[in-house]
């Protein structure tokens, strides 16, 4: 299945806010049942870990097999499945851009990437799944034009009332921005709200 490129308001009123596929809010307030004396049905297992897992992948822009690939990364991982799962997806070069606020949606971010204007220990990465490690420096090329789009972007970035998260640090150098891997994420940073467990139930019996 290949990464999704359609509306992505459809995708935020279904799954509520995703902060890394679009800045877009849920614009559908649900209506309460005029029924009574009624219970709900209760739901079943299956949707409820699909939302959750339809959620972790519209986060952070993966196809289903780069999902799938790294459950199985993670369970052969020391730790609880679900943690690990997080902390590799946090760690992926397009998402340190969009936690350090140099790119204000993960798809932005990943176009930086793809366009060969992301340098990783002064080294040019082309590959938005790369993965950071503990003391990787992140800045980007040269270039006036790229400065002035990561001024803005750090601009907005601050107004939202956004913060760099503990594990990272960003640096400014002249007119230069470089973000430094101060360590591994810790889960509970994670800005997203989702139940990883359920995302690893939904794939229990595939990996």
């Amino acid at each position: 299945m290949s990464r999704y490129r359609g509306p992505r308001l459809k995708i935020i009123n279904r799954l509520k806010t995703l902060p890394g596929l679009s800045k877009k809010t849920p614009n559908r307030i649900k209506q309460p049942s005029k029924k009574k004396h009624s219970k709900p049905p209760k739901p079943s297992k299956y949707p409820v870990r699909l939302k959750e897992k339809q959620k972790l992948r519209f986060h952070y822009g993966l196809t289903e097999r780069q999902l799938l690939q790294y459950v199985r990364i993670a369970r052969r991982a020391k730790g609880s499945t679900g943690q690990v799962l997080l902390q590799l997806l946090e760690m992926r070069l397009d998402n340190i851009l969009f936690r350090l606020g140099m790119a204000l949606t993960i798809p932005e971010a990943r176009q930086l990437v793809n366009h060969r204007h992301i340098l990783v220990n002064d080294r040019l990465v082309d590959i938005p799944s790369y993965r950071c490690k503990p003391q990787d420096l992140i800045s980007i090329k040269d270039k006036q034009r790229l400065r002035n789009l990561i001024n803005k972007n750090r601009e907005i970035f601050q107004k939202e009332k956004r913060r760099v998260p503990p594990h990272l640090n960003l640096i400014k150098k002249k007119s230069q921005y470089i973000g430094l891997v101060k360590k591994i994420i810790d889960s509970n940073r994670i800005s997203l709200k989702i139940n990883e467990l359920l995302v690893v139930e939904y794939y229990s019996r595939r990996v």
